[in-house]
C-alpha cells in the first residue's frame, strides 16, 4: 500500500473550498426560495453575499492566507434566483496551491481537485 500525505496548505485550501461550496449552495437555495437575486462577492480577507438579509456581513476566510481568483472580467458569482445559473467557478489560492470551487449551473457547487498554481 502507498501512503500519500497532503501538505498543510493544500489541506487548508480543501477545507476552505468545502466550506465555500456549502455556503454557495445554501445561498443558492435561499435565492431560489425567495425569488431574489443573490451574488457572492469576494473581498479582502473574506467574502459576502449580496441580496440576502444576513449576507451583508463580511465572512472571513478560515485561513488568512487564502486568496481568490475569478475568471477575467468577473466580480463575483451569480447564485439565482433562476434554477439554471450557468457554469461558474472560483479558485482559492495560498502559497503555490489552489482549489477550484465550481458548478456547471445545474449540479451543486463542489470542490475540484487541487493542484499547484501556475
Amino acid at each position: 500500500p502507498t501512503v500519500v500525505l497532503r501538505d498543510g496548505t493544500q489541506s487548508r485550501l480543501d477545507q476552505e473550498g468545502q466550506r465555500l461550496a456549502a455556503q454557495l449552495e445554501a445561498a443558492r437555495a435561499q435565492s431560489r426560495a425567495s425569488g431574489r437575486p443573490v451574488r457572492w462577492v469576494p473581498l479582502d480577507g473574506g467574502f459576502r453575499f449580496s441580496g440576502l438579509s444576513e449576507g451583508a456581513a463580511v465572512r472571513a476566510w478560515l485561513f488568512p492566507e487564502t486568496r481568490v481568483r475569478l475568471s477575467a472580467g468577473s466580480t463575483g458569482l451569480v447564485l439565482g434566483p433562476e434554477p439554471l445559473i450557468g457554469p461558474q467557478a472560483v479558485e482559492l489560492l495560498a502559497e503555490n496551491r489552489r482549489v477550484r470551487v465550481a458548478t456547471d449551473g445545474v449540479r451543486p457547487f463542489g470542490v475540484l481537485d487541487g493542484a499547484a498554481a501556475p
